[in-house]
C-alpha cells in the first residue's frame, strides 16, 4: 500500500469516535466536528498522523530493533496477529502479562521454561515421565505457548510498542513509559493522548479500520526490513571487497616489478650494444 486514501478510512468507518459525553477534553485538536451527538475525527489528520508514525517505525525496523505491538480487544486480535507475523515481530493478543516490560528478566524465565520442555520432547526425556507428568508438562507448555508464544523471539525490551486502545492496555503504555520506551498507538476520542508518543486518531473499535491502517504501517515496516537487507549485502559485498583488496595490491606489485625488470633488461642491453659498436669503432680507426 503507497499511503492511506481519505475514502478508504471513510468507508472504513475510522472517523466515528465516541459519544460526545465519553469524549477526552485532550483529543480536541483531532476532532473535526460532532453529529448526533458523536464525534467524528479528522481523518486528514488520521493520515498524516500515520504517516509520521509510520516514517519512524520504518527506520526502527531498519535499525534491525523490535517492535512489540498490543491488542487484546477482540475487535484488533486476528489483525495484530496476521500484520505482526507479516513483518515478523512480537505480539501480543492475549491477557498483558504485568510486568512484561518493567520485569523482563522473569518474563524471560518463563519463554525460556517453555524452550526447555519442547528439549525434553526432542531428546526423550518427556517419554520417561509418568501419564500424570506428562499431562501436566503438557498443560504447563499450552498455557505458556498461550500467552507466550508469540513474544519468544524477543531476547530484549522492544525499540517500540504500538498499541490499539491505550485506555484497555494502559498497563503496557504505563510500563513502556516508564522504561522510556516510544508508544505508537490508534487513539480514539474517548482516550487521553498525553503520554503517547505517536498518536494514530482513529476508531479503535471498527475492525476494518484498524486493518486499514495496520496494513499500511505494516507495509512501510516491511520496506524498512528490505532496506535494511540490502544494507546489508551492499555492507557483505564492500567487505569482499576489502578483503580482495591486499591480494590485488599484491599482483599489482608483481606486475609492475616485472615491468621494472623488464625495462631494466631492456636498457641494460642498449648499453651492452652502444658499448660494443663503440669498441668494433675504436678497432676501425
Amino acid at each position: 500500500m503507497a499511503k492511506l486514501e481519505f475514502d478508504q478510512l471513510l468507508e472504513a468507518g475510522a472517523h466515528f469516535g465516541h459519544l460526545k459525553r465519553k469524549w477526552n477534553p485532550a483529543m480536541a485538536p483531532y476532532i473535526f466536528m460532532e453529529r448526533n451527538g458523536i464525534h467524528i475525527i479528522d481523518l486528514y489528520k488520521t493520515i498524516a498522523k500515520a504517516e509520521e508514525a509510520a516514517a519512524a517505525l520504518k527506520q526502527i525496523a531498519k535499525s534491525g530493533k523490535k517492535i512489540l505491538f498490543v491488542a487484546t480487544k477482540k475487535q484488533a486480535k486476528p489483525v495484530i496477529e496476521e500484520k505482526a507475523q507479516s513483518v515478523n515481530m512480537p505480539y501480543v493478543i492475549e491477557r498483558w502479562p504485568g510486568g512484561m516490560l518493567t520485569n523482563f528478566p522473569t518474563i524471560r524465565k518463563a519463554v525460556k521454561k517453555m524452550s526447555n520442555i519442547d528439549k525434553m520432547i526432542k531428546d526423550g526425556t518427556f517419554d520417561t515421565l509418568s501419564k500424570r507428568e506428562k499431562l501436566q508438562v503438557t498443560r504447563q507448555r499450552a498455557k505458556l505457548e498461550k500467552n507466550l508464544g508469540s513474544i519468544q523471539d524477543l531476547t530484549r525490551l522492544p525499540s517500540a510498542i504500538f498499541v490499539v486502545d491505550v485506555m484497555k492496555e494502559q498497563i503496557a503504555v504505563k510500563e513502556a513509559e516508564k522504561l522510556g520506551i516510544p508508544v505508537f498507538a490508534i487513539v480514539d476520542t474517548n482516550s487521553d493522548p498525553s503520554n503517547i508518543d505517536f498518536v494514530i486518531p482513529a476508531n479503535d473499535d471498527a475492525s476494518k479500520a484498524i486493518d486499514l491502517i495496520m496494513d499500511y504501517i505494516c507495509s512501510e515496516i516491511k520496506e524498512g526490513l528490505e532496506e535494511r537487507k540490502v544494507e546489508k549485502a551492499d555492507a557483505a559485498a564492500a567487505e569482499e571487497q576489502d578483503d580482495d583488496a591486499p591480494q590485488r595490491r599484491e599482483r599489482k606489485s608483481k606486475a609492475a616489478k616485472r615491468e621494472r625488470v623488464k625495462k631494466e633488461d631492456t636498457e641494460a642491453m642498449k648499453a651492452a650494444v652502444v658499448s660494443k659498436y663503440a669498441k668494433d669503432a675504436e678497432v676501425d680507426e
